[in-house]
C-alpha cells in the first residue's frame, strides 16, 4: 500500500477542542443574543415572513381536513338547532294564534258591553319613537336623556316605555332633547294594579341599598294578597299612564310581626339599564275631555247668629 494513501488524522480519541459545556455555554449566549437582538431590533422579521409566505400553502391544505370536520359538525348541529328553534317557533304561534282569536273576541264583547252600558271608548295614546342618548350626570338619581324634545311633541308627564313595559316619565322637556325619570327613581310613584287580584296600589323606586335597582309597594297592609310572581300593571287612574301597561313583578314578600305594613319588593319590567330605543307616549289626561266647571260655590248666609 502507497505512504500517500494512510490516513495521518489522529484517532478520535486523541482528538482535542471545547468541552461538551463549553459549547452549550456558547450556544446559549448566542441563542440570548438573537432573542435580545430580535426582541429589540426586529432583525428576523423579513426571515420570518419569507418562511411564512413559503409555509402557508402547506399550512392550508394541512388545515383543510379539520376546516372540513368542523364545518360537517356545525352544518348538522345547526341543522338541528334550526329545526328545534323551527318547532318551537310553530308551537309558538299556534299559541299566539289562539290568544290572538280569544283577543278578538274578548274585544268584540268589550265593545258591545260598553255600547250596551253606553260608555266611551278607550282613547289609544299615540307613540313616539326615540333613542336613548345618555344617562344623567346626577349619581343620586336615576334619569336618561331621550334624543326628541318640544319640536317633536313631547310634553312634560309622557310615559316612556320600552319592549318590556312601562321605563319612566318625562319629567323635562328641552327644544330638542328630553330627561326621563325612570320608574326606579325614589321620587318616582307610579300607580299599579295587581292583575292577579284587583288591588290596586302604589311603587316607589329604590335607587340604593341593598335592593337597588327595584321598586317597592309601599302601604300595603301586612295581611294583604300579595305573592311572588304577581304582576303589576298600570291601573290608569292617574291620568298620565294608560291601563294595562306591565311596570313589575313582585320578587319578594316580607311579613314581619312588629310592623303593620308589609315590605314588598318588586322587579321592573322596562329594562332600566341598556335600554337603547323607547316608545313616548301622549299622557291620558290630554287624551280625555276635559272636566266639567265646578258649580258656583253657595253664597253665605246673611244675617248669621251674632
Amino acid at each position: 500500500m502507497p505512504l500517500g494513501t494512510l490516513d495521518r488524522t489522529p484517532p478520535p480519541f486523541f482528538k482535542q477542542g471545547p468541552s461538551a459545556l463549553s459549547k452549550l455555554m456558547v450556544c446559549s449566549a448566542l441563542a440570548l443574543f438573537l432573542m435580545v437582538a430580535d426582541t429589540r431590533f426586529k432583525i428576523t422579521q423579513p426571515l420570518r415572513s419569507a418562511v411564512a409566505t413559503v409555509l402557508y400553502p402547506v399550512q392550508w391544505l394541512a388545515t383543510r381536513p379539520v376546516v372540513a370536520a368542523q364545518f360537517g359538525a356545525d352544518y348538522f348541529q345547526s341543522l338541528g338547532s334550526a329545526q328545534a328553534a323551527e318547532a318551537r317557533a310553530r308551537e309558538q304561534l299556534a299559541r299566539q294564534s289562539l290568544r290572538a282569536s280569544q283577543v278578538e273576541q274578548l274585544q268584540l264583547e268589550n265593545e258591545r258591553l260598553r255600547k250596551l252600558l253606553a260608555l266611551r271608548n278607550r282613547v289609544e295614546p299615540s307613540a313616539l319613537a326615540a333613542q336613548v342618548l345618555y344617562d344623567a350626570a346626577d349619581p343620586y338619581t336615576r334619569k336618561l336623556v331621550i334624543d326628541k324634545g318640544q319640536a317633536q311633541g313631547v310634553v312634560p308627564g309622557s310615559p316612556v316605555l320600552d319592549e318590556g313595559g312601562v321605563l319612566g316619565q318625562v319629567t323635562r322637556v328641552y327644544p330638542l332633547v328630553s330627561e326621563v325619570t325612570l320608574v326606579t327613581d325614589r321620587d318616582q310613584a307610579t300607580p299599579v294594579l295587581n292583575t292577579r287580584t284587583g288591588v290596586r296600589s302604589v311603587v316607589y323606586g329604590e335607587p340604593t341599598g341593598s335592593h337597588a335597582g327595584t321598586l317597592e309597594l309601599r302601604f300595603m297592609p301586612a295581611g294583604a294578597d300579595v305573592q311572588s310572581g304577581d304582576l303589576l300593571t298600570t291601573s290608569g287612574v292617574d291620568g298620565v299612564y294608560p291601563p294595562g301597561l306591565p311596570v313589575a313583578r313582585v320578587d319578594k314578600v316580607e311579613r314581619r310581626a312588629d310592623s303593620a305594613f308589609a315590605r314588598i319588593h318588586a322587579i321592573p319590567q322596562a329594562l332600566t339599564t341598556g335600554t337603547r330605543h323607547v316608545m313616548v307616549l301622549k299622557p291620558t289626561g290630554e287624551l280625555l275631555p276635559a272636566r266639567p266647571p265646578a258649580d258656583d260655590p253657595v253664597p253665605a248666609r246673611k244675617g248669621g247668629k251674632k
